[in-house]
């Protein structure tokens, strides 16, 4: 093979034949129209390995609708539930850089597109749960592990049928497709996209650097500006053709945008997403908890009582209808660093007796069987079970998680079928 460096021209058109190859099966699915793109945009910089962002907008999308579920990690349903605890559940932190590298990335290379990372990471969100659908684990790498592979896309069941385009390489299947990674790539789509985002030498659909980059690649391919609804409507539309999708991913990027989530360990479960009665359960056990520990305070050495509008607690005493504080120096001098400093001591002398009383942090445990086997039953409720498999496996599960905290717990149980089987076989 020559070793000739890349030219512009050439590292423009570097995603071009794959595109044309996939061009087959594309002009066959049902209302796309088009064809992938046939040029890079003239006024973008080039990405990691020389690629480009097309021009005209990837018409061919880069999942497919499954029948039974909105999108593969979320069932029909169950939109609420996931909207309701996307700001909480955590994104792991591998796949949280990946996204916001994504963004800056891509609008570093593509002027015109102005896509929020949160878009990326809603997607990653639906997609895969942010690469631990079914039993995986993203590794502190970003790698999906075992691997995440769709259903194989023969035309049954209401799949669409999509034959072989990658001969097995990326899915393992040589007769018909299978969606890869945490973005579930088509694999004909990913040939078009696919980008070395980390500089591993390796463009890998498993990889969530590589998978959420050419997420970007893909819904910043065309015209449209994706700071505005309307472009983020028709670039997520085109990624997916489903009304429900687009509405999800957009409803779960507006709770990212909100700012309330946290980066998790990798390994960490979003084990409460399909468990209304489960998130119920928490917040009446963090009410009763709440609850305990007022009263704990209220008998544990410091006292408390209000009359006639001065409050006593401990060994200090604040009168509120005057205007001096017994036990404090006054504040109307001209607050020097000496009354600064007598101050700070008062505060500390007043609320030592306080942090002394309070008593130890309530910790949640499953102490008992049953306690485990409701836990367990909780957390599967949501999980599709067509053939009732997961009723013997609620006392299994019970067994492996009965003495642990309700947050270990939760992190261990998976939320999907396949991955209950794998983790209690």
């Amino acid at each position: 093979m020559s070793n000739r460096p890349m030219t512009r021209k050439s590292k423009a058109f570097a995603l071009v034949p794959l595109a044309l190859l996939s061009g087959a099966w594309t002009a066959s699915l049902a209302g796309l129209g088009g064809s992938a793109a046939v040029a890079a945009k003239s006024d973008n910089t080039s990405l990691p390995g020389g690629t480009s962002v097309p021009s005209k907008a990837i018409q061919a999308p880069a999942s497919v609708p499954i029948p039974g579920v909105i999108a593969p990690s979320v069932p029909d349903g169950a939109a609420d539930s996931v909207v309701a605890s996307a700001s909480t559940s955590g994104i792991p932190a591998p796949a949280l850089s990946a996204y916001q590298r994504a963004a800056q990335i891509i609008d570093s290379a593509d002027k015109t597109c102005n896509i929020p990372w949160e878009l990326i990471a809603a997607i990653g969100r639906v997609e895969s749960d942010h690469g631990r659908y079914d039993g995986n684990t993203l590794t502190a790498d970003g790698i999906s592990t075992p691997g995440i592979y769709g259903p194989e896309l023969n035309g049954r069941n209401g799949t669409q049928a999509i034959a072989d385009t990658d001969a097995g390489q990326l899915d393992h299947d040589t007769k018909f497709d299978r969606a890869v990674g945490p973005m579930q790539f088509i694999p004909s789509t990913w040939s078009v996209v696919k980008v070395d985002a980390d500089g591993d030498g390796i463009r890998n659909p498993q990889d969530i650097d590589d998978a959420s980059l050419a997420t970007a690649v893909y819904l910043c391919s065309g015209t449209d500006n994706l700071s505005d609804r309307k472009g983020q409507e028709a670039a997520v539309y085109r990624y997916n053709h489903s009304t429900a999708y687009v509405n999800l991913v957009l409803r779960i990027m507006d709770a990212y945008t909100q700012g309330d989530y946290s980066s998790v360990p990798s390994g960490t479960y979003a084990g409460n997403l399909f468990s209304p009665s489960y998130s119920t359960a928490i917040k009446t056990s963090r009410h009763n908890a709440k609850t305990r520990q007022q009263h704990q305070t209220q008998h544990s050495g410091g006292t408390s009582s209000t009359s006639g509008g001065t409050t006593t607690t401990g060994t200090g005493s604040g009168t509120t209808g005057g205007t001096s504080t017994p036990g404090l120096p006054s504040t109307g001098g001209s607050g020097s660093s000496d009354a600064v400093k007598a101050l700070n001591d008062a505060v500390t002398q007043l609320t030592a007796p306080l942090t002394s009383a309070l008593p130890a942090p309530i910790v949640d445990t499953l102490s008992t069987l049953a306690e485990a086997l409701n836990f367990c039953s909780a957390q599967m409720a949501a999980i599709p079970d067509p053939l009732n498999l997961l009723g013997p496996l609620k006392t299994i599960c019970a067994s492996h998680v009965e003495g642990k905290t309700e947050s270990a717990a939760a992190s261990l149980i998976p939320n999907t079928l396949n991955g209950i089987l794998a983790w209690l076989r």
